[in-house]
């Protein structure tokens, strides 16, 4: 069973009978339906149910010539809410299935962000069609959680906040620079790194690192599709699987200037969560890309 079904509610599914059932009710009460050309003999199908608001399985396989539907896969989702990038996207082809990671290159996480891609149909669709690559795509990003804790904010007045604003954007114009080849933006990078780990290593000793550290966004084990973070809260809210009735909290992060949604099960959260509160955790990494309109 997927380990992620708990983040959504689904934490007490005993075995691989109830899983089965499921997955097929899914598949005859789905929300969504997204149908595409797989090959000259098969029809790619993806059917979707939420089971709270934004929160989700989808079920993914094909149907054959006799018209019959074979699944392959399925994932639990989590809708985001907002435009987390608008920097260009590459997708590649996992190799077991017919799912995709997407590629994102933004200046503000400072890695390249790499996430489970939801809506897979729409992407095949525009591949079949020899469409791509495809301008003015945006990004939405959502996360799924299996542990997490709440932490208190680092204290700061309207002026401290404008200063980090301005070292931050200053920061991403200089990475910019510097991934064009700027020789002088790479200099200042290096000696601002080489600063602010002196800094740090300073104030280490007498200090807390979570009172040193605001936010941070890092890779986390083996799949390039987790990561650990530590993020502020903008918005906050708890909702209700209505198949299980299990509790889930959904949150709106900003983390290293990215915004995203996560969801995370309530028995796995340590602490209340407010706005302004700090979320630190782990979480598996999905992505929309929002094709334009007029595709």
């Amino acid at each position: 069973m997927h380990k992620y079904l708990r983040a959504i509610g689904f934490s007490k599914l005993k075995d691989r009978k109830e899983l089965q059932k499921l997955l097929t009710d899914i598949i005859m009460e789905s929300d969504e339906r997204a149908y595409t050309s797989n090959s000259e003999d098969s029809v790619l199908a993806e059917f979707c149910k939420d089971f709270a608001e934004n929160i989700g399985i989808a079920v993914c396989g094909e149907f054959d010539s006799d018209d019959k539907f074979t699944y392959d896969y399925y994932y639990p989702y989590m809708r985001g809410t907002g435009i987390s990038s608008e920097e260009d996207i590459s997708v590649e082809r996992h190799a077991g299935t017919e799912s995709y990671a997407g590629i994102c290159d933004d200046i503000k996480v400072g890695v390249s962000l790499i996430f489970y891609l939801q809506n897979m149909i729409p992407y095949v669709k525009a591949q079949n069609g020899n469409s791509l690559p495809i301008r003015g795509t945006t990004l939405t990003l959502s996360g799924l959680s299996l542990q997490g804790k709440i932490m208190m904010p680092i204290i700061k007045n309207e002026k401290d906040k404008q200063i980090i604003q301005k070292v931050s954007n200053n920061r991403n114009s200089l990475i910019a620079a510097a991934r064009k080849g700027d020789e002088d933006a790479i200099e200042s990078l290096t000696l601002e790194d080489m600063d602010t780990y002196t800094i740090i290593s300073r104030k280490i000793h007498k200090e807390d690192v979570f009172s040193l550290v605001d936010t941070y966004f890092m890779p986390y084990g083996v799949e390039c599709d987790q990561y650990s973070i530590l993020g502020e809260i903008l918005d906050c809210n708890k909702v209700k699987n209505r198949l299980t009735s299990e509790e889930i909290y959904q949150m709106t992060i900003s983390c290293n200037d990215l915004i995203f949604d996560i969801c995370i099960n309530a028995e796995d959260l340590y602490g209340e969560p407010q706005i302004g509160r700090r979320f630190k955790g782990s979480i598996w990494m999905q992505g929309n890309i929002n094709f334009p309109e007029s595709m």
